[in-house]
């Protein structure tokens, strides 16, 4: 096992803020759900970035964003008008060889999110086991220990950028699924974005953003 350079807890000490912990336990709630939904969500034909295809005008966070149809997840949010979440699904090829993996992205008011870059300092930090994952070259692994609602679960992170890439991955909650990974990101003064992923595409995690900025963009969440 290689010993790696890790972020250092602040001084201002070792305490939890209890709005981050109930966000974070919130966030293990979501991990659950999404991963039972990409089991049970049956095959539809694949999104495109490029389409003729109508849109709905959909107002988060103070922007208009035009969604093509096939973008939405659930049938129900295609309506237009004002939403406090909007859930898309996205195919990308950032699986294994290439091959193409479904990225579920569910945009939110800024307000209510806590980027995954943040909460690696204010609170995973401090919940790490004393022992270090390989993985995926770049990152590295640490698992968290099974309390403050944490359990089966393992942070990927890298420690060398400022801004560090940031997945926390769960154990899959049926024998043969696969392992499902979350990361929240801020994507402007009004919007965050929250990421649900294969822990395949993990191996790909330099190339993340640049493969989901373009769909993001089309619509107007930058």
């Amino acid at each position: 096992m290689t010993s790696r350079s890790e972020p250092r807890p602040a001084a201002s000490g070792v305490g939890y803020n209890l709005g981050l912990i109930a966000m974070t336990m919130a966030l293990v709630g979501v991990g659950a759900a999404y991963a039972l939904d990409s089991i049970a969500r049956p095959m539809e034909p694949l999104p495109a970035l490029t389409t003729t295809e109508p849109t709905l005008t959909r107002a988060l966070g103070g922007r208009n964003l035009e969604i093509p149809l096939s973008w939405f997840r659930f049938g129900e949010q295609r309506v237009e008008g004002f939403a406090d979440q909007i859930d898309l699904s996205v195919p990308m090829p950032l699986a294994d060889g290439g091959r193409i993996a479904t990225i579920d992205v569910t945009l939110m008011p800024r307000s209510r999110a806590r980027p995954s870059a943040g909460l690696l300092d204010g609170v995973y930090l401090h919940n790490f086991e004393p022992v270090e994952i390989s993985g995926p070259p770049g990152l590295v692994g640490k698992p968290l220990r099974a309390r403050e609602g944490f359990s089966g679960e393992t942070v990927w992170y890298d420690a060398l950028s400022p801004e560090p890439f940031v997945a926390k991955c769960m154990e899959p909650v049926t024998d043969g699924a696969p392992s499902r990974c979350l990361r929240t990101v801020v994507l402007s003064p009004g919007i965050a974005a929250l990421y649900s992923f294969d822990a395949s595409v993990l191996p790909a995690w330099r190339r993340f953003d640049a493969e989901i900025t373009p769909w993001l963009s089309r619509i107007g969440a930058f």
